[in-house]
């Protein structure tokens, strides 16, 4: 028999790359694929009718509020998809013993340690969005058993949503110079490869639960990331990119993000 598995907030960058990889395939997987019409995390009667009509053995939460910048302004956004949702979507899934698979991030960290962040490292986010996603894990951890915390880094996917590897390219392609700060140091991860991650922890049924990272193993400023991303594309030899050590945002942000895969 297939497992069959729920997948939330998939009009996501990752929730789309996992439709796009797995959702035609000969593997024993059954997927189900909602976006927040759907399926909204924070809305607690629409979850509990929704759990009760269906069946799941696994739900992957991609549902998430991303937007870093924003979250500083306006953090009460943050905190209702990313905590109070988490909390909703926790409570649905101890009733109907689902094993869920929570995407979390590296902002969990301050960025003052200069060697990869393990799972064992001690917490302490620095903005309102790591914050929000921290609050969601601990949800998670108080209430569930069969969970595995998926911790990633500078998600990016080369076909779906808004991200960094994205922007370079659209700014390549209209001729803009570029500067890109070297001040941040992270591992960019492709949406392909957390996928398989995820969907190799579901097919051979891992038991060891908890919290786990993932990342793409090349680590590299924002400005290096920038640089591979105009020479994979064509672009390194037409498209002027200067160094900025300096970054100004309105969230603080961790410089050093580098987690350590387990």
């Amino acid at each position: 028999m297939k497992k069959r598995i729920l997948v939330t907030g998939a009009n996501g960058q990752l929730g789309k790359t996992i439709k796009e990889l797995y959702s035609k395939n000969t593997l024993s997987l059954d997927f189900t694929f909602t976006s927040k019409e759907i399926l909204d995390i924070t809305n607690t009667s629409q979850l509990e009718k929704y759990f009760e009509n269906n069946d799941f053995e696994y739900c992957i939460n991609c549902a998430a509020y991303t937007n870093v910048e924003q979250a500083e302004k306006t953090p009460e956004s943050a905190y209702e998809i990313n905590a109070k949702g988490v909390k909703n979507l926790v409570k649905e899934i101890k009733k109907h013993n689902i094993i869920l698979v929570h995407i979390s991030t590296d902002y969990v960290f301050d960025g003052e340690k200069q060697t990869p962040y393990t799972i064992f490292d001690k917490t302490n986010p620095i903005n309102k969005y790591g914050k929000s996603k921290l609050l969601g894990e601990l949800y998670i951890r108080d209430s569930l058993k069969r969970y595995f915390v998926v911790r990633t880094s500078w998600l990016y996917s080369k076909n779906y949503g808004h991200n960094f590897y994205k922007n370079i390219l659209k700014w390549a392609k209209e001729g803009k110079d570029l500067k890109i700060t070297t001040e941040q140091i992270g591992c960019p991860t492709d949406t392909v490869n957390l996928s398989s991650f995820i969907i190799d922890l579901i097919q051979r049924r891992d038991q060891n639960f908890g919290i786990k990272h993932y990342c793409d193993s090349e680590a590299m400023s924002w400005y290096d990331f920038a640089r591979k991303i105009l020479k994979e594309n064509g672009f390194i030899d037409s498209i002027k990119l200067d160094k900025l050590n300096k970054y100004s945002t309105f969230a603080e942000r961790p410089k050093y993000s580098i987690l350590a895969n387990n």
